[in-house]
Order: C-alpha cells, then sequence, then structure tokens
C-alpha cells in the first residue's frame, strides 16, 4: 500500500482537477461534524459540485441509508476519486503517505474547541506505540498541507496557529456542525428527535458525552473506557423523570453493557450525529470533551463529572486554561456529589447560564458558519 498507492495517487493528481468536494468525517468512519455540515449546505446550496464521502470498509450503513454518495477508503475507485477532486473537506488528519496534488484545495475543519493540549503544544504523551517527537513531527508534517484551517472562535484560531505550526489561512467562521442547534432549536425539531430515538415526548434527557484517556487502550487506536457513573443511583433518582443517553468518544472500540437499565440508560454512541443528541438534552454531563464547548451554543445547564481532574490535567494531557476556574458548571468527583449537580440542572435551569463563557467560545456562532466557510474555500461570493 505505502508503495503501490502514493504512485497511482501521483499518476491521478496530474490530471485536470474534477468540480468534486471529497469529504471524510473521523477517519472514514462516521457521517459527522464539520464536513457534514458543510456537505448538507453545499448539497442544498449548490448542486452543480459534485459531492463525495471516503468512509471506511465496515462503516457503509448510515451512508446507504442516509443515500450519500461514497466510496470505500483505500479502495482503488476510492484513491482514484480523492487523487481527483478539486477539494478535500475533513476533520481529522490523513495519512502522510499520500501526497497532495498540486491544485487541489485541503480544507481541515478540525473537530473541536481545544481545552487539551494539541501538536506542537503537547508536553506530555501516554498514547500507546507513539513518542512526543515522532507525533509532533508527524502532526506538523500532515498541517503543512492545508490551505485552509476552520476555526470556531477567536481562541481557537490562536491556539490552532500555533500547536499545528499553520501555514495555510484560517476561515474565521465559527463551527459548521454548530449551525443545525441555531436553525433547528424548536420544540417541533425537539419532538421529532425524541420520537426517532424512542425517547417519551414529557421525559427530560441527560446526555453523558465523556471524551477519551490518551492512556486507557486495548491496542493503537483502540481505547477503553472504565464508566465510574453508577447507573443504578443515576436510575433510582432520575428514572421517572429522565433517561439517560450515553455517548461514548469514537475512539472507544468497546461496547457498553447496559443490562439492567433499559428504559432509562440507552447507548447512543453509534448514533450518527451527536448534533440532534445536544439539541434535545436538558442537562450534558462530560469531563474534558470539547463537546461542552458546542452545548454551550444552547445556554442549558453542564455538569463535570471530572473523578481523574488531577490526573488528566497533570499527567495524561493538560489544559490550556484553567479548568477549575473556567468552566461553565459545577464540577463534581463523585456520584455523592454528581446526583444534586444533575438534579439542580434538570430542575433549576438558569435562562443564562454562563454569559462571559459564551460570549469568548460562542461569539462566532450564528448559524451560517457553513456559508462562510464554503464561500471562503470556493473563493465565491455566494449571496
Amino acid at each position: 500500500m505505502h508503495q503501490l498507492y502514493p504512485v497511482v495517487f501521483r499518476r491521478a493528481g496530474k490530471l485536470p482537477r474534477k468540480k468534486t468536494v471529497f469529504f471524510e468525517s473521523f477517519f472514514g468512519q462516521q457521517f459527522s461534524d464539520n464536513p457534514r455540515a458543510i456537505y448538507e449546505y453545499m448539497k442544498e446550496n449548490l448542486p452543480d459540485y459534485r459531492l463525495v464521502w471516503n468512509v471506511k470498509k465496515g462503516y457503509e450503513e448510515v451512508f446507504r441509508k442516509e443515500k450519500v454518495p461514497y466510496v470505500i477508503k483505500y479502495s482503488y475507485k476510492g484513491l482514484w476519486q480523492w487523487a481527483r477532486a478539486k477539494y478535500w473537506v475533513t476533520n481529522s488528519r490523513w495519512p502522510l503517505w499520500l501526497p497532495k496534488p498540486k491544485n487541489t484545495v485541503y480544507v481541515q475543519t478540525w473537530h473541536g474547541t481545544p481545552l487539551k493540549t494539541l501538536g506542537a503544544d503537547m508536553e506530555l504523551m501516554t498514547m500507546p506505540g507513539m513518542t512526543l517527537e515522532r507525533y509532533r513531527k508527524e502532526f506538523t508534517e500532515e498541517t503543512r498541507k492545508w490551505d485552509y484551517c476552520v476555526a470556531p472562535n477567536d481562541y481557537s484560531s490562536k491556539i490552532f496557529q500555533r500547536a499545528f505550526e499553520l501555514q495555510g489561512k484560517m476561515i474565521h467562521s465559527g463551527y459548521p456542525r454548530n449551525d443545525l442547534l441555531y436553525q433547528k432549536n424548536s420544540a417541533s425539531e425537539i419532538m421529532k428527535i425524541k420520537k426517532k430515538l424512542g425517547i417519551p415526548p414529557d421525559k427530560k434527557v441527560i446526555l453523558y458525552a465523556p471524551t477519551w484517556r490518551d492512556n486507557e487502550y486495548a491496542k493503537i487506536d483502540h481505547y477503553t473506557f472504565d464508566v465510574k457513573m453508577d447507573l443504578a443511583l443515576m436510575k433510582e433518582k432520575f428514572g421517572e423523570s429522565a433517561v439517560l443517553l450515553m455517548r461514548m468518544h469514537y475512539l472507544i472500540a468497546e461496547k457498553m453493557d447496559l443490562g439492567g437499565h433499559e428504559g432509562f440508560a440507552k447507548d447512543v454512541s453509534g448514533y450518527e450525529d451527536i448534533r440532534e443528541l445536544l439539541l434535545i438534552a436538558d442537562c450534558l454531563i462530560t469531563d474534558y470533551s470539547s463537546v461542552f464547548f458546542d452545548y454551550a451554543n444552547l445556554k442549558r445547564p453542564i455538569v463535570f463529572f471530572a473523578y481523574d481532574l488531577d490526573d488528566y490535567a497533570n499527567e495524561i494531557r493538560g489544559f490550556y486554561f484553567n479548568f477549575e476556574k473556567e468552566a461553565p458548571g459545577p464540577i463534581v468527583k463523585d456520584m455523592e456529589h454528581l446526583l444534586p449537580a444533575v438534579y439542580d440542572a434538570l430542575n433549576n435551569p438558569s435562562p443564562d447560564p454562563y454569559p462571559d463563557f459564551y460570549n469568548k467560545f460562542c461569539g462566532w456562532e450564528d448559524g451560517h458558519s457553513s456559508e462562510r466557510v464554503v464561500r471562503t474555500f470556493l473563493k465565491k461570493n455566494l449571496e
């Protein structure tokens, strides 16, 4: 693969560019995130462009279900179309051994506002099979191919510029994936999503969306997760009035056993669009996942179940800011404090719970980020 494929790729890449936009999300495993939002905008507003997704073998189901054009990643057909596409749009890194053809426009959307250190800023490395020096080198070698990088806010723009050692242009747009949180934040849309998930309309929704731990893994790129939440206690406290949706990070390979908690706890890790889960959630429980920056756009309560905060901040990853001072919600480390914090979030929500945090991290969001990104990389006036 590493010898033959680059040769095929280079030859195909020398042919004239096709009016094609080539999308990928989370290494070809999802139809999601910023690439999906950009795809949906272009599909509706720019029908003269050909839109194709790069999909890892075994992950085709959602693309067939949604009738999304796709090719299998690393298939000959996939490589051919990948090399011929005029535009590349992805939210994660692509392999270094595939060269970017001349006149291809590479748009890197990334996948979150950074709390945890990234790229050249990282000073700790606990990922399996990886050294800090190698990680930094491979990361910045890939970023040199980027023509554009999408920033959700001014804070992220400055970090991306430095941590990615960015040589391309920054698009100051807000995150395309958050457009839906503004466009469809209505009672009728929320009821539609609840119905699709089989959630009773009168029940509140608690969404638990933790991140992964670099040092908890089964093998490279397959991480484990030890659920510290006591589901029996959660069900006892909230089972009559709410449901608990559990959304694990895409890098976590294991399946959760929710036996005995049916009707209350539901594994939605495979649900294709986390934006819909955010829309229906009355309260978010997370730890250090960047999902809380997105959820903050809804101005709803957030509880941080950060049972390993000291280890995570000092020994596993490292943070860009003082998490304990700036987190937009209470930080709890055990079930004794989690239960009352969630109860308060569900029953006593504030209409504007974290105004300073919202202004700093959500100030660019208005439901039109996809349009700004597309207008920039196509270099067109789309009005």
